[in-house]
């Protein structure tokens, strides 16, 4: 058993919360029991990831995406109020990170989902993304490497070299970045979402765009951050898939 305080103030200062200001707070976002013994992770906030975390006895619910975005109404609709009436039936807190979990160096999506594919860090790409280099891997292979790490076959919009040497990695939604890689020299950006204008623009930049799934693409992180939190404060963790094929 470990006090929640602890356990929120810790993770704030692993993952450097201040250096991420958002447009909603980050980090604690429902208060829940005092003390855990389990903690829940999963991408995203929802009805379901909630009951079934309290199903599992877990006190403490750890998302990438929290309850609050900016293009979103202030209202507590039908959707937030069945959302915290099963956090509030358990008692049980929310915890959620978003740019800065993207951004750890090594709890990260990016880091995490890098590692899986062979790929090393040398720098920055972007806000939050990483700057990666590979052994001269071709694109199929590393497309293969890919899947496998995601479990999702990706899209896959061509444009750049065979042979995939500099990889920019921005795992959600970071398809808008495609012109920016490719002016800064990179020969692919894995991502998860493509956006409309990304197959013309691969081709006449000559960058090929690898899109893996927003969700997919951000497993990762929770996963390895849970895991890393009940190490350190000797309590149980569970990963909990909610299936979104976006």
């Amino acid at each position: 058993m470990a006090s929640r305080n602890e356990i929120v103030a810790y993770a704030d200062a692993l993952l450097e919360l201040d250096r991420f200001p958002e447009f909603a707070p980050q980090g604690l976002q429902v208060t829940g029991a005092d003390e855990v013994t389990t903690i829940a992770c999963g991408v995203s906030s929802s009805r379901e990831l909630f009951e079934r975390a309290v199903g599992l006895g877990a006190e403490l619910v750890l998302v990438h995406h929290g309850l609050f975005w900016r293009n979103e109404p202030l209202v507590v609709d039908a959707r937030l109020r069945g959302r915290l009436e099963a956090l509030f039936a358990g008692n049980v807190s929310l915890l959620a990170y978003h740019l800065a979990l993207d951004a750890h160096p090594t709890l990260g999506n990016n880091a995490q989902l890098a590692s899986r594919i062979g790929a090393t860090p040398g720098g920055a790409f972007g806000d939050v993304g990483l700057a990666c280099s590979l052994d001269d891997v071709v694109l199929d292979a590393l497309v293969a490497r890919i899947e496998q790490a995601v479990e999702r076959r990706p899209l896959v919009l061509g444009g750049g070299p065979e042979t995939v040497r500099r990889l920019a990695v921005s795992t959600g939604a970071a398809g808008y970045g495609l012109a920016a890689a490719a002016h800064e020299g990179f020969d692919a950006l894995l991502t998860g979402e493509a956006e409309e204008p990304s197959a013309a623009t691969a081709r006449e930049l000559g960058i090929t765009l690898i899109a893996a799934g927003h969700h997919a693409t951000e497993r990762l992180g929770v996963q390895a951050l849970a895991a890393h939190l009940a190490e350190r404060f000797a309590v149980a963790w569970h990963y909990l898939e909610v299936d979104n094929p976006v």
